[in-house]
């Protein structure tokens, strides 16, 4: 097996090898695939240690994914850390020595962006199952409360969720952690509610947090995330793993926004579909009672 130099290449490795490894390392290949700033930066003793095993697994780790040891498959993670961690503007001007004066241009960047988009609209509508979709509906439109809980790169879908959600009369509410006060939002969770969690790598601790705590309350959780490693889906009720190449410099919200809009109108329509189920038959008019004859 040869060694990999794309992190991408690498990741897709240790998720096809992930079935077959032992317990011992797939601890480890969780660990990786959750945590690659601190497998960047750790000594060999160091992520042993985090992941409770000896410094020798980590070798064995390294080996069973096409490396000769822990430090070379390393400098593919320390690589991929340098690349996520540029500014904007660093990303921009390393996509301007890549690119011709067209694809600079404003319409050149819109039809670039635009065609990512379709192509990541058709992965979207391979990898959501519809099993899914009718579970995340039904437990959102029998909560007696949402609550929706995004960050960062992530927030726009929690905002919409919030927003469209409280238009179908759900009671709803955003954890946006203004004011430090996410702690006290969470705690206002009830049995029976259900939580909206969305984050992608690098996930947000915060909402990583949040979806164990809910999970470990009993309280469903629907979580919108990328691939079967992510650390979202242990915790959740119904998770949809949507593709996200974090090899682009800017990565897109088009898939997980069209999923959200999707929740959304396939809960109006239950909710429509239960109001009319429920709606009360017409009174039948009691009989009148028989005149008396005259005497």
């Amino acid at each position: 097996m040869d060694p990999i130099a794309s992190y991408e290449e690498l990741k897709q490795r240790i998720t096809q090898a992930y079935p077959g490894m032992s317990k011992q390392l797939q601890r480890i290949a969780r660990y990786v695939l959750e945590r690659p700033e601190e497998l960047a930066l750790g000594t060999v003793a160091a992520v042993a240690e985090a992941n409770e095993v000896q410094p020798s697994a980590m070798i064995r780790f390294a080996n069973a994914v096409g490396y000769g040891g822990f430090s070379e498959m390393q400098q593919v993670f320390r690589g991929h850390l340098v690349e996520r961690s540029a500014s904007y503007r660093d990303r921009i001007a390393a996509m301007r020595k890549q690119q011709g004066n067209g694809a600079r241009a404003p319409g050149g960047v819109l039809h670039q962006l635009a065609a990512e988009s379709m192509a990541e609209l058709g992965q979207l509508d391979d990898s959501v199952h519809e099993a899914d979709l009718q579970s995340a509906v039904a437990l959102i439109a029998g909560a007696p409360r949402c609550h929706v809980l995004a960050q960062k790169r992530a927030f726009p879908v929690a905002g919409y969720l919030a927003y469209a959600l409280s238009q179908l009369e759900l009671r709803t509410h955003l954890l946006d952690g203004a004011g430090g006060m996410l702690r006290e939002g969470l705690q206002a969770m009830a049995p029976g509610d259900v939580l909206i969690v969305a984050s992608f790598r690098n996930y947000s601790p915060e909402v990583l947090a949040a979806a164990q705590q809910a999970h470990a309350a009993g309280i469903a959780v629907v979580a919108i995330t990328d691939g079967p490693l992510s650390p979202l889906k242990a915790a959740s009720r119904v998770c949809f793993e949507l593709a996200d190449d974090s090899s682009k410099p800017f990565r897109s919200l088009v898939a997980p926004l069209c999923l959200a809009q999707a929740l959304v109108v396939s809960t109006g329509h239950l909710l429509a579909e239960q109001a009319g189920t429920a709606a009360p038959r017409a009174r039948k008019r009691p009989a009148s009672a028989p005149r008396k004859g005259r005497a």
